[in-house]
């Protein structure tokens, strides 16, 4: 059993000990520090906070807990259902709440669940923020409000209308082009709020479209991770003929993954090369990605004579540096698009629609449009950590092991990231599970998972 406090949020699985697990005393705990964050931070004349959770089996007990305890601390509620990520996020602007909390474990297995916590903009606090609502919960230093001070509860599901409207709404979202080319899809939305939002946004963008394991019961169908590996299923219908694409999210539906017309991957980490591409064709600017997304983006920047930036990894920080540089296109190799004229979240239905218009404005194949892009390959591996493994202390001897090669450039901000002439490696301790990440890419597959594996065994010979 896992708890797993960070900026990101709460996460953990559902049941066992307090302290250990994602369970209802450390729900009201963690839920009642970021309200009183929030109180104290002033950011906001409003006292409503929107609730929106994803389909995970537990999402009733702990929509339940943390709507409750809100009240608890004085503020109103506005829930909004099942919704995605993306949804809440554009809620809590579009209702000018004082913040939201998002009640999902993204791409994590069945038992594990989670608190997303935003500010009144909608996005996900800073680090700065996050420490806050951490030590807020270590000292418990709360007050709860007597009992003609209680907030109230309200229910809204108009945001997945409003949601899907924001993005036809889109300059760049080429409705026409789409209509027009008369696209055939099948989604695979792993029994989650996907299986609720998309069919509506493929009837909007008069898309043709099946749905598979579209049922939001909880009960995933599949490991829940966009991952070539775990889409099997989707991969073989589209090869059986018939559909222009397979589309695949996660369960909060903020990553993205495409699978061709062959049946064979898109290549998640070229969601955001594509849409980033299209994007400049119309709007240069520069771009950010964090450092474990495929070099693809920078080459496809740098082909517009546009300027590319890297951050740590972090859905917040890449926002950050966008922010920053005023990029006009960013996001994550995961899959994740973040579109500033939507807003700074990771969005799928705004990356579903600007792919579309894209592949419609060009007349291609998705096979084809894959082809006019860099051809990298990545390598996602893994080092599961034990109690006593010195993540930091070995990072270090990492870094100081490469440091001195003069064709290695070393990167520090998160983790490692040793660039070499023709390929990349990153180690970096996950924020959301007990694992060090280990991401390679190269010229191909086969080079990718070798640098990856050969770094891993490094780290493997430090800890005997």
């Amino acid at each position: 059993m896992t708890l797993i406090k960070s900026i990101s949020g709460i996460r953990g699985t559902i049941g066992g000990h307090t302290g250990d697990t994602l369970n209802p005393l450390d729900i009201v705990k963690f839920t009642t520090a970021y309200a009183t964050f929030i109180r104290r931070s002033g950011h906001s004349k409003s006292n409503t906070i929107v609730v929106g959770r994803d389909a995970r089996i537990s999402g009733d007990m702990v929509r339940n807990v943390v709507c409750g305890t809100l009240m608890g601390v004085g503020y109103d509620v506005l829930d909004i259902g099942l919704a995605t990520t993306p949804t809440t996020e554009l809620a809590v602007r579009m209702s000018g709440a004082a913040g939201g909390i998002i009640i999902t474990a993204s791409h994590n297995p069945r038992q594990w669940n989670a608190l997303k916590l935003l500010n009144n903009e909608g996005e996900f606090l800073t680090k700065a923020d996050g420490n806050e609502v951490l030590a807020i919960a270590e000292k418990e230093d709360f007050e709860y409000a007597e009992v003609d001070q209680l907030g109230h509860y309200t229910q809204d599901n108009s945001f997945n209308q409003r949601h899907i409207q924001s993005v036809l709404d889109l300059k760049l979202v080429d409705l026409d082009a789409i209509r027009n080319a008369h696209f055939k899809v099948i989604a695979d939305t792993i029994n989650s709020v996907g299986g609720i939002i998309l069919p509506e946004l493929f009837k909007a963008l008069g898309v043709e479209y099946t749905m598979l394991n579209g049922e939001p019961n909880g009960q995933f169908a599949h490991n829940p991770e966009p991952l070539e590996k775990n889409l099997g299923g989707i991969m073989g219908r589209v090869a059986e003929g018939g559909y222009d694409l397979g589309i695949v999210v996660d369960p909060d539906v903020d990553r993205l993954a495409f699978i061709q017309e062959d049946g064979k991957m898109y290549g998640e980490e070229y969601t955001l090369v594509t849409v980033a591409d299209y994007v400049l064709d119309h709007t240069p600017g520069c771009t950010v990605s964090n450092l474990s997304s495929t070099r693809a983006l920078r080459d496809v920047t740098e082909k517009h004579g546009c300027k590319y930036y890297a951050a740590a990894v972090g859905e917040v920080n890449v926002t950050t540096k966008m922010k920053e540089v005023g990029a006009v296109i960013g996001g994550e190799g995961n899959g994740g698009v973040i579109y500033p004229e939507s807003h700074y979240g990771r969005d799928a239905l705004v990356g579903i629609a600007l792919f579309l218009s894209s592949l419609a404005q060009k007349g291609l194949k998705a096979s084809e449009l894959r082809k006019t892009f860099p051809a990298y390959q990545m390598a996602k591996n893994r080092i599961d950590l034990t109690p006593d493994t010195d993540v930091d202390a070995i990072l270090v001897k990492v870094k100081d092991m490469y440091g001195s090669q003069k064709d290695v450039k070393v990167t520090d901000i998160d983790g490692v990231k040793l660039d070499f002439p023709d390929s990349w490696v990153h180690l970096r301790k996950s924020n959301t599970e007990p694992i060090i990440r280990v991401y390679s890419e190269a010229a191909t597959a086969e080079e990718a998972d070798a640098l990856g594996k050969k770094l891993m065994q490094v780290v493997y010979d430090m800890q005997k």
